[in-house]
């Protein structure tokens, strides 16, 4: 029987309905007749999606850290990768609260990053930190905008394992001080981070077009309300402006 661990221990699966009744008491769930614009099925889909990435973060880190030049990289990824599926519980401890089963709720998106992958292996140490910084750090702001559509509860819970970027910030200052010493990895690097930026904005338009619903969640915070209208421009315009600042903290044009 598979067996999650919860913040009360481990919790199976198939016990999700129960452990969430048991926990209602303390943490009273959103009722979608009351709330209206909350929808549970989308709190489902979205912690599903940031699941599935955060296990597929774990599985990178640790294959990272297989590679890693310096000891001092391999003890920062493997506690990363640790990190990673800490967050993962967390998420998956929200699901079983919700009654959803968690297995059920990440294979819409377990080879999410697949094709990513396959269209960006780095071919340096510098090449393969930048992907986790930049690449991945795409689909963490796509997250982030899910997240606005979301029950507060599990807003609370998706913000706080999307905000864990404690790793990320080990190896920006690592690429940053890498590239204050050589022009022309600088310029190696905003290449990449082109390359790299267009592959994952690939990946939120497929995800878009698999899971349209999650479009409405996505511009919540951009339009208030997106009704029949496509803002998905609007959207994509978000994303590449983040982007845009996150090059820039590393020293390099997007």
């Amino acid at each position: 029987m598979t067996s999650w661990e919860g913040p009360g221990g481990s919790v199976r699966a198939s016990d999700g309905a129960g452990y969430a009744a048991g926990m209602t008491a303390a943490t009273p769930s959103h009722d979608v007749s009351t709330t209206g614009s909350v929808n549970a099925g989308d709190d489902v889909t979205v912690l599903g999606l940031v699941a599935a990435l955060e296990l597929a973060t774990f599985e990178r880190l640790a294959a990272d850290a297989a590679v890693a030049p310096t000891l001092q990289d391999k003890v920062q990824l493997a506690q990363a990768s640790a990190a990673a599926i800490a967050r993962h519980g967390r998420l998956v401890a929200r699901l079983a609260v919700l009654g959803a089963d968690p297995l059920v709720a990440m294979e819409p998106f377990a080879h999410v990053l697949d094709d990513f992958d396959a269209r960006t292996p780095p071919s340096t140490w510098w090449e393969r930190l930048l992907k986790a910084v930049v690449g991945y750090g795409v689909a963490d702001d796509f997250c982030r905008h899910l997240a606005g559509g979301l029950d507060e509860q599990t807003r609370t819970v998706v913000l706080s394992v999307l905000d864990d970027v404690a790793y990320a910030d080990v190896a920006a200052s690592e690429l940053l001080a890498a590239g204050s010493a050589d022009d022309v990895l600088v310029s190696r690097l905003a290449l990449w981070g082109r390359r790299l930026v267009g592959e994952a904005l690939g990946v939120v338009q497929t995800v878009l077009a698999a899971h349209p619903e999650l479009l409405r969640l996505a511009t919540v915070d951009l339009a208030g309300a997106a009704g029949d209208r496509d803002h998905s421009p609007k959207l994509f315009g978000q994303l590449t402006a983040e982007h845009t600042r996150r090059m820039a903290r590393l020293g390099l044009t997007a």
